[in-house]
């Protein structure tokens, strides 16, 4: 393994592995979903389009991911990254679906942090309505129709995690 390719890998076990320690409980995200930035995430590698994916987001408990900083942009790369050793574009929760020019994430909050490609988003066509990430050779945001497929990645709705408690036994709690 080459020596820069490992502090790397570490990041990731870390961010794969984290745990918080509070009152005696310790707090972990579900199995086949990755801690970062505190909130719990999970890649879909199947193709979908982007109301397919949010149902399926809707379904395991989440969302499409909102990004809420340049960090926790970077934290979900490496999740993906991690996951599959490539960084695809990948639906996530923003939609302006109900009003042009507002970019609403699919939890209903608002966008404070963006990561737009240079002109964008330009609603080619007037039909780009839904957001990709990771989006050509800038890795940024891009609005595209919203009928397309592709794979995309969740997030846990309320910081949902599965803690265990001083006795050892699982249940569902709030981050």
């Amino acid at each position: 393994m080459k020596m820069p390719t490992l502090p790397l890998l570490l990041c990731a076990l870390v961010l794969l592995n984290g745990v918080a320690e509070s009152q005696g409980t310790r707090r972990f995200c579900p199995r086949g979903w990755s801690r970062a930035c505190g909130r719990c995430f999970k890649y879909v590698s199947r193709h979908l389009t982007w109301a397919q994916a949010e149902r399926n987001c809707l379904y395991m408990g989440g969302n499409l991911a909102s990004i809420r900083s340049h960090s926790e942009y970077r934290a979900v790369q490496r999740i993906m990254s991690h996951c599959i050793h490539n960084l695809p574009s990948v639906w996530i929760g923003g939609s302006n679906a109900a009003q042009n020019n507002v970019w609403l994430w699919s939890d209903g909050r608002r966008m404070t942090y963006t990561n737009w490609c240079r002109g964008e988003p330009n609603n080619h066509g007037r039909i780009e309505h839904c957001l990709e990430m990771n989006h050509g050779g800038g890795k940024c945001w891009n609005d595209l129709n919203c009928h397309l497929r592709k794979p995309s990645v969740c997030v846990l709705k309320d910081r949902r995690f599965w803690c265990r408690g001083l006795r050892k036994r699982w249940f569902w709690c709030r981050g």
